[in-house]
């Protein structure tokens, strides 16, 4: 398969553009680590790498989660829930 663009990221005048995909996001996953079995399915499911493993649990990072719901779905203990996102300020 041949890109049209050298470039993977949107790349303008002044240069490359840093996107938040994070901020597109209408729900939020939040994981309750009391009902968490460590299994790293929700890690291993994540199509954009939101969730890292450190030593002790598995943690979500909100700067690229679109919100999809993958990880909740993919959790045998329900230890995620998705709950609706809190309205953003508007960014100029």
């Amino acid at each position: 398969m041949e890109l049209k663009s050298k470039y993977i990221v949107p790349v303008g005048a002044d240069g490359i553009h840093i996107l938040n995909t994070g901020d597109w996001r209408t729900q939020r996953p939040v994981l309750d680590e009391t009902k968490c079995i460590r299994c790293g399915r929700c890690f291993l499911y994540c199509p954009v790498n939101s969730i890292r493993k450190t030593e002790k649990a598995f943690v979500i990072s909100y700067d690229y989660c679109k919100g999809c719901g993958i990880c909740a779905h993919e959790c045998p203990k329900e230890a995620i829930e998705m709950v609706a996102e809190e309205e953003k300020a508007c960014r100029n």
